[in-house]
């Protein structure tokens, strides 16, 4: 009586509905719930010269046709092996024969699609080798798509390396092939099979980024290696390698710098001193001059009152009167009052000079930390010099500090004060 409840649960009729589900699952299970168009995975479990079998789990499995084998690129061909997981395209899912039909070359493709459409929604950069070029711009492999690159959307710095338009695209594009850069997507169209990038956009965000980083990493004073990048009126752009950094006209140099080119072309490369920082702007100051000796340091020990010099006349101004620049230290430019040019009144700076004219000069005051240092022309051959000039050739540099106190009212003689504009603050 014990064993009779056995048959009497065998016969349970929900049982026998749970037992039926199970059954259908099996079935569904090793046939597959595979729809056309279908992106799936699985593992290579033989390969022949017709066909390659593909093991797609739950006892389900794919065939891969020779056709299909034959469009697939030379060296992933060669490289499949068993036991390898490979994506696939469900062409069909059950044949006559209850197979998979599969497509290995088609899901290479769709791979690839789905991965730059990924790239696009969320413009995301990515790093690629130029592979090639056509009259337009250059390709770039996106896995087994040909991207293109119109030469607008290559960075500035590809641009520059470029040269004419007039070239032939050999000539131009040739040098770019074998480099690896940064794109992202800003096209694409599947049905067109076109996948336009943009290294400008790409190496616009990765500039941002390194922008940042240097602007938090860099201190005022600091020195820093660059490339000028733009010579402009007003100064210079040096690019820091993420940043550009901006060296205005007066800090180039020491001297007085009529425009940038005088001192530095595009594309040198420059050592500099940061002298500022904003942070919240992204300005960063910088400066050439900085890292030279500043010429006039020395000046106050090198000239004395009294002493004679030769300089050439770099600017005649009829108010303020003649700027010459020193034949010894080209960095220096003193000034000869208009009350020292001639013993006799001068309506005119040009009635006595002109300019490139060298003259010899006598040192009237020498102000280091002002920068200036005055002259004069018509106090050279005065006799009341004559002992301190005689001195000067029979002695050495040292014994030239000392000098008469004949010309300590050098300044005021002529009623006129010598305290006047540099050659810039004269324009």
């Amino acid at each position: 009586m014990e064993n009779q409840g056995t048959p009497q649960q065998a016969n349970d009729p929900q049982q026998g509905e749970s037992e039926f589900s199970q059954l259908l699952d099996q079935f569904q299970a090793k046939v597959g719930n595979f729809e056309k168009d279908q992106l799936v995975s699985g593992r290579i479990i033989a390969i022949t010269e017709r066909e390659i079998l593909v093991e797609l789990g739950a006892k389900s499995e794919g065939i891969v046709s020779g056709k299909d084998i034959e469009a697939l690129p030379k060296d992933v061909r060669s490289s499949l092996k068993v036991g390898d997981e490979v994506f696939a395209y469900v062409v069909q899912p059950e044949d006559q024969n209850g197979n998979v039909v599969l497509s290995m070359s088609k899901a290479i493709s769709e791979k690839d699609w789905r991965h730059a459409e990924e790239l696009f929604e969320k413009q995301e950069a990515i790093e690629a080798m130029i592979a090639g070029f056509n009259k337009g711009g250059v390709i770039i492999k996106v896995g087994r798509l040909r991207g293109f690159v119109p030469a607008s959307q290559l960075s500035l710095a590809h641009q520059r390396m470029l040269g004419d338009e007039s070239l032939p695209p050999e000539q131009r594009f040739q040098k770019l092939v074998g480099q690896k850069t940064m794109v992202k997507v800003i096209e694409l169209d599947r049905e067109r099979n076109r996948l336009i990038l943009s290294e400008r956009a790409a190496s616009k965000e990765a500039r941002q980024a390194q922008k940042e980083k240097l602007l938090s990493s860099i201190e005022v004073g600091q020195t820093l290696e660059g490339v000028v990048s733009s010579v402009k009126d007003f100064g210079v752009f040096v690019d820091l390698g993420g940043a550009d950094g901006m060296i205005h006209l007066t800090e180039l140099a020491h001297t007085r710098v009529k425009h940038p080119s005088e001192v530095v072309k595009e594309g040198d490369k420059v050592s500099v001193k940061v002298i500022s920082i904003e942070r919240e702007t992204g300005r960063i100051g910088l400066s050439l001059k900085a890292l030279v000796p500043d010429p006039w340091q020395a000046i106050g020990k090198k000239y004395k009152p009294g002493q004679l010099l030769e300089a050439e006349v770099i600017k005649v101004h009829p108010k303020h009167g003649v700027f010459a620049r020193l034949k010894d230290d080209e960095a220096i430019e003193g000034l000869i009052p208009l009350s020292e040019l001639s013993e006799k009144p001068v309506h005119s700076p040009r009635e006595v000079v002109k300019e490139g004219q060298i003259l010899t000069l006598r040192v009237l005051r020498v102000e280091p930390e002002q920068r200036r240092i005055a002259l004069s022309l018509r106090r050279v051959n005065r006799p009341e010099y004559a002992d301190v000039d005689w001195q000067a050739e029979a002695r050495n540099d040292e014994d030239q500090d000392k000098v008469p106190d004949v010309v300590d009212d050098a300044a005021g003689d002529g009623g006129e004060s010598l305290v006047e504009p540099s050659p810039a603050d004269a324009d």
